[in-house]
């Protein structure tokens, strides 16, 4: 028998009282620590669900990032790499068992990578010719260099599995991973279970046991940390943090993300095909009141692509962002346009109106949608907004109807948020990036900065990549994001991972 997503069957409302119905049952004994996300848990392969394998500290990736987003050693031990940068060698850590009392060895690693490497994933990114075993390291060769290799073998995409873990067809058929608990329920599209895993080479953690359940409406994940149903409710919209904050039994999580909130331009659609008119789009945003007001996130109005806590990224040279919409309009008519019916700018009898599209995957969105609709109008532009399928704005993008998007953009999906701007930015545009946009000195930093290994090279190169997305605005930063949880009193050593690898599980525990 076949089990239907719920999604599928139920109505949003039906699926949060059906997932609170079943509470009960879910409940798990005391000693379990139970978490609620917006996640669903796509199936078994690391190219669907690898992210929640790894938030969950089921499986482990060979390197790992820090809070800063700097590189860490993993399941290997270091990185080490050739002179001209195409032969990368990463020794394997020494006496780490899989969850099934294996071994962990190089060539397990190397076969693990392999079968990553043959699905849609982050590994397409660098030209890999060869992946091997050598002498207790993986030796991964490249046709031409690539330096956020690091952030790549960091992503959810590339856990490495277990052999035991494959069918005979190459087919992800168990999770067997290294990581501190392992796997004792799988329920796709909405739940898990995992417990201690005893042999973890750090030693067992103090958490025995977890659950996981997916319930994509945050009333639902609200409802469940009010009730004590969740130990750990992940991301909260504003209002829902408005309600726990009176909650005594719960404490508020908050870090900011590498996530932006951002309008994507038609850059080829006038006056919005120079700097000049996407400065004076940019101008009438009133960053912070929108912020304040509707986000109740005060000081996360993007005054530049990233926000401070992207250290690597955020550049305090850059002259911030600002709101001036009278600003906004003279710039506008110093391109020809002049005030016509109802204050709204036109040219050449036509007036100066746009059709701007987001999606209600994220709540906030539409709110700010309609704000920004309100601030386009005080400057003379009438947008229309239309609140369709996320999927609306890549189809946009590649029939070219797009005028204006509004979507949230996270730049950790790999931690490195290079990579993601080597997507979004590349000559001729992506989906969620830039639309009849391009910069001969910007596509030149870039490939630079793929084989720059000079630290002071890099930062140079960051910078000057910085201030040409600063300058040019081929999508306009409207907000950064903030991502909330709420969390039990009754554990100690709560934590919000600022690239969301994980749901901190093992550094936790009972309070005595």
């Amino acid at each position: 028998m076949i089990r239907r997503p719920l999604t599928r069957v139920l109505g949003p409302l039906a699926l949060a009282l059906s997932l609170l119905v079943s509470m009960p049952a879910l409940a798990a004994p005391d000693g379990v620590f139970d978490i609620v996300a917006p996640f669903e848990i796509g199936g078994a392969d690391p190219s669907l669900s690898g992210f929640i394998f790894q938030r969950m500290e089921i499986a482990e990736t060979l390197l790992e990032v820090d809070s800063e987003g700097r590189p860490q050693p993993g399941l290997a031990t270091a990185w080490n790499v050739s002179e001209d940068g195409l032969v990368w060698t990463l020794p394997i850590r020494e006496g780490v068992r899989f969850h099934d009392g294996t071994l962990l060895t190089a060539e397990a690693v190397a076969a693990s990578l392999e079968k990553a490497r043959g699905k849609p994933g982050v590994l397409e990114r660098a030209s890999i010719e060869s992946l091997s075993a050598e002498d207790g390291a993986v030796v991964i060769r490249l046709a031409e260099p690539f330096a956020p290799l690091t952030a790549l073998l960091a992503h959810f995409s590339t856990i490495i599995l277990a052999p035991s873990s494959f069918a005979d067809d190459g087919t992800v058929k168990d999770i067997i991973a290294t990581g501190p608990y392992r796997l004792t329920l799988f329920e796709a599209p909405q739940r898990l279970a995992v417990e201690a895993f005893p042999d973890y080479r750090d030693g067992k953690p103090a958490i025995e046991a977890a659950t996981y359940l997916a319930a994509g409406r945050g009333e639902t994940r609200t409802l469940m940390a009010e009730s004590g149903d969740a130990d750990l409710a992940f991301q909260l919209d504003p209002p829902s943090v408005a309600r726990l904050h009176a909650n005594d039994a719960v404490e508020l999580l908050k870090v900011p993300l590498p996530r932006v909130m951002q309008l994507k331009v038609n850059a080829g659609l006038p006056p919005f095909d120079t700097a000049e008119g996407r400065a004076a789009l940019s101008e009438a945003i009133q960053r912070e009141g929108l912020a304040a007001a509707l986000l109740r996130a005060p000081g996360t109005g993007a005054t530049q692509l990233f926000p401070p806590s992207v250290e690597a990224w955020h550049d305090k040279g850059l002259t911030p962002l600002a709101t001036d919409p009278e600003g906004a309009r003279q710039r506008i008519k110093a391109m020809g346009w002049t005030s016509g019916a109802g204050g709204i700018l036109e040219k050449d009898g036509e007036p100066l109106r746009l059709r701007l599209l987001t999606y209600a995957d994220r709540p906030e969105l539409p709110l700010i949608a309609t704000a920004l609709q309100d601030q386009f109008r005080q400057v003379g532009i009438d947008v229309e907004v239309s609140v369709t399928n996320s999927s609306s704005i890549p189809a946009g993008h590649q029939d070219g109807t797009l005028q204006l998007a509004l979507a949230a953009r996270n730049y950790s999906l790999v931690p490195d948020p290079f990579v993601t701007l080597l997507g979004d930015f590349q000559e001729g545009g992506s989906d969620w990036g830039a639309m009849n946009w391009d910069d001969p000195a910007f596509h030149k930093a870039m490939q630079a900065l793929l084989k720059a290994s000079d630290a002071g090279e890099q930062a140079r190169l960051r910078g000057e990549i910085t201030a040409i997305l600063q300058r040019d605005l081929p999508v306009i930063p409207v907000v950064w994001y903030e991502q909330t949880a709420a969390v039990t009193k009754s554990v100690e050593g709560a934590r919000i991972d600022p690239f969301e690898r994980n749901f901190g599980l093992s550094g936790m525990r009972w309070k005595p």
